[in-house]
C-alpha cells in the first residue's frame, strides 16, 4: 500500500498543471446561453459536441471568418461568419498606427482570450508572431473582437463573437493547448494571386510566401506548420 500511495503521489507531481483559461460573468453567461445551440448545430454536422479542437481562417477580400472543427485528423468547416469590419484594406500590418490589419500565421492560448474586453468579448490574435518580430514590425493587441469598429483588429458583432469566442473556449477546456489563426488578403488560387499582381505589386513577394501554407490546408484540412528560414516563412 505505501508503495502504492507513493506511485500515486508522484504521479501526481509530474503531471502537468491545469491550464487556467480567464473567465467573466459576461463569458460564462454567453455560454450558457450559446453553447446548447452550437452543440446542437454541431451534431448536425457530425461534430464533436464536447469542445472538440478549432481552427479559424480569416479571408479578408471576403470579409469572412471560418471556423473549423477537428474531426478524426482532419479539420472540417463548421461556419462561416461575416466580418463586420477590419481596417487598411489588403497587405499585412507592419508598425504601430498604420491603421492595417494584419496576415499572416498566428497561435492564440488561453491566455490571449479577453473575457472583459471593451469590444465585449476578445481574442488576442497574436501579432507580432516570429516572423514579424524578425522584420521589426510594431504594434499589439490586434484582436478577434465584438462590436463593429475597427482598428487594426477584426470586428465580428457581438452576437458573431459570442459564438466564436464560446467555441474557442469549449476547445480550450476540452484540451486544446494552441489555436492556430491564418489571415490571408484572399483565397490564394494562383488565378486570385495574377489577379491583385497588377494591383498590389509591392505586396506579393509577401503574398507569396503565405501561399504554400494556405495551397498544404487545402490539400490535407489541418493547419501548416511553418518554419522561420531567414526572415520570412517556410513549410
Amino acid at each position: 500500500m505505501p508503495k502504492l500511495i507513493t506511485l500515486l503521489l508522484s504521479l501526481l507531481l509530474i503531471a502537468p498543471p491545469k491550464t487556467e483559461i480567464p473567465d467573466s460573468k459576461r463569458a460564462s453567461d454567453v455560454r450558457e446561453k450559446v453553447w446548447p445551440k452550437l452543440q446542437q448545430e454541431l451534431k448536425n454536422k457530425g461534430l464533436a459536441i464536447n469542445g472538440a479542437p478549432v481552427y479559424i481562417r480569416i479571408i479578408k477580400d471576403l470579409s469572412i471568418l471560418e471556423l473549423w472543427v477537428k474531426q478524426g485528423n482532419r479539420y472540417k468547416l463548421f461556419k462561416t461568419y461575416e466580418v463586420c469590419s477590419y481596417s487598411g484594406g489588403l497587405g499585412t500590418k507592419t508598425r504601430d498606427g498604420d491603421g492595417k490589419s494584419p496576415e499572416g500565421f498566428y497561435t492564440i492560448e488561453p491566455k490571449q482570450l479577453n473575457p472583459v474586453s471593451n469590444y465585449y468579448l476578445a481574442i488576442n490574435v497574436g501579432y507580432p508572431n516570429k516572423v514579424e518580430q524578425l522584420k521589426g514590425y510594431t504594434g499589439s493587441a490586434i484582436m478577434v473582437h465584438g462590436h463593429c469598429e475597427s482598428i487594426g483588429c477584426y470586428a465580428m458583432t457581438d452576437a458573431r463573437i459570442e459564438e466564436i469566442y464560446t467555441l474557442v473556449y469549449q476547445a480550450f477546456a476540452g484540451g486544446q493547448q494552441r489555436i492556430r489563426v491564418d489571415i490571408f488578403p484572399f483565397r490564394m488560387e494562383d488565378a486570385r494571386l495574377k489577379t491583385y499582381i497588377a494591383y498590389y505589386p509591392n505586396q506579393v513577394p509577401f503574398w507569396r510566401t503565405l501561399k504554400p501554407g494556405y495551397d498544404l490546408f487545402e490539400k490535407n484540412r489541418i493547419p501548416a506548420d511553418y518554419h522561420v528560414k531567414g526572415k520570412d516563412y517556410a513549410f
